[in-house]
């Protein structure tokens, strides 16, 4: 299947249907800010995690007194979604329950995963739906990588990400990949509201918030082209690198890798959203470009 390629005001994106996957992001000024896979450090781009972030530490969810093989991250980023609506500038990819999902996830579902380019912007909504009779537990992770460094010809200690709100809660680390989580926390890392990645930051696991305050952060270099991610729905983020790889991946997430040893339904497992009967959720995510303006390390924003 083609990607789908959209196009406004000189921003351009593409998205493979497999996986409802962005694979490119540029600016009008023709700067790719997504990156663009390497097999031999990570071959994705942007991909969606569903119903579950991270893995299982037994590799299996627990419903009803039933087991079922999850593999990490759910199934969503492997299937391939259907193109439901397009335009020049938008495009909604929709992903329902069949056979091979029933053997994972026992519930009937429709995700939707929406595109659209703004004039500044590009806007990600994605919703799920719940027609079941019964409660329906959910994660659902965005995950775009972004290069690193973001302009070629900067260097990669020059970027920091600068969080909406003060973030002094301790963080999560775990082991494996994906991670699962150690019971206790760490001390965060964020100096005030900025984090100053570093490649040795990530040699044991990603650094997980999930008693995170922001809903917003901005990552730039001084006086470099930068970029906004916005995520009002999502309460959790995930940041991850691979040692020494040339993207960062800031990731808002509904829920959060599993914590060592959980063996509860997945009902139960911390921070999932748990869908009513008939209910739907709704998750957004805009990224928008930013000029070579250098971010300002305040607190109280949002």
């Amino acid at each position: 299947m083609r990607p789908v390629e959209l196009n406004k005001s000189g921003l351009s994106a593409a998205i493979d249907p497999r996986g409802a996957q962005m694979t490119s992001f540029r600016t009008a000024g023709g700067q790719e800010l997504i990156w663009q896979g390497d097999p031999e450090l990570w071959p994705d781009h942007a991909p969606i995690l569903f119903p579950i972030i991270g893995q299982m530490p037994d590799g299996y969810i627990r419903h009803a007194g039933r087991t079922y093989p999850m593999p990490p991250h759910g199934f969503a980023h492997g299937m391939d979604f259907a193109v439901s609506r397009q335009t020049e500038s938008s495009c909604v990819f929709e992903l329902r329950d069949g056979e091979a999902t029933r053997e994972h996830y026992p519930f009937a579902f429709t995700l939707r995963i929406g595109f659209e380019l703004s004039d500044e912007a590009l806007l990600i909504v994605a919703t799920v739906e719940n027609p079941n009779d019964e409660p329906m537990p959910a994660d659902f992770g965005f995950h775009p990588g972004f290069n690193w460094p973001l302009t070629p010809g900067r260097e990669k200690d020059e970027y920091a990400i600068v969080f909406g709100r003060d973030e002094p809660a301790p963080i999560r680390r775990g082991t494996g990949d994906p991670v699962m989580l150690f019971p206790e926390g760490e001390p965060t890392l964020v100096e005030g509201n900025v984090l100053r990645p570093r490649d040795e930051m990530f040699e044991g696991s990603p650094i997980v918030f999930d008693r995170l305050d922001s809903r917003s952060v901005t990552y730039a270099a001084p006086g470099a082209p930068g970029l906004r991610v916005d995520f009002p729905d999502s309460p959790h983020l995930g940041i991850w690198t691979k040692p020494g790889a040339t993207y960062l991946c800031i990731e808002p997430w509904q829920g959060y890798p599993s914590e060592l040893g959980f063996e509860g339904p997945l009902i139960e497992k911390p921070g999932i959203a748990v869908i009513e009967p008939g209910g739907t959720r709704r998750w957004r995510l805009d990224i928008t470009p930013q000029p070579g303006d250098e971010p300002q390390a305040t607190t109280g924003r949002s």
